[in-house]
């Protein structure tokens, strides 16, 4: 194990159903495989390392998520090649997601950055980059 990999991260989310769908399909394009499931929760495995969805409770649901409040901003993912973030963006506009930064699209975070951006359920910003 290297030292100071990411172990897992988990996130707590509004609708559990949705994101599943959501983060389900993502997760298993870019080579994720489901881990672990209970009643309230989910995760996908790559490696080392495991992505949890957890639902909220009920009475910490009335302050929705936002990406510009104080904590998470948002997930970035390594594409295999530009021609991979092509066609994930294709099947991200297939499945109706939205996708963010659309008139900059794919150079959004720079000419030299080729990158696809879009929201998951709950509106954390997901990011698929491709190497340089």
């Amino acid at each position: 194990m290297t030292k100071g990999l990411l172990h897992h991260i988990e996130l707590y989310v509004s609708n559990l159903a949705h994101s599943v769908e959501f983060w389900g399909w993502l997760l298993e394009e870019l080579g994720y495989e489901p881990f672990q499931k209970w009643e309230s929760g989910q995760s996908w495995k790559l490696a080392d390392t495991y992505i949890v969805f957890v639902q909220t409770e009920e009475r910490f649901l009335d302050i929705p998520y936002h990406r510009c409040r104080v904590g998470l901003n948002h997930l970035a993912f390594h594409a295999n090649s530009r021609e991979h973030v092509d066609a994930m963006t294709t099947k991200l506009q297939e499945k109706g997601i939205h996708l963010l930064y659309t008139k900059k699209h794919p150079f959004a975070g720079g000419e030299q950055y080729y990158a696809v951006y879009f929201e998951d359920p709950d509106r954390i910003k997901v990011e698929l980059v491709a190497p340089n």
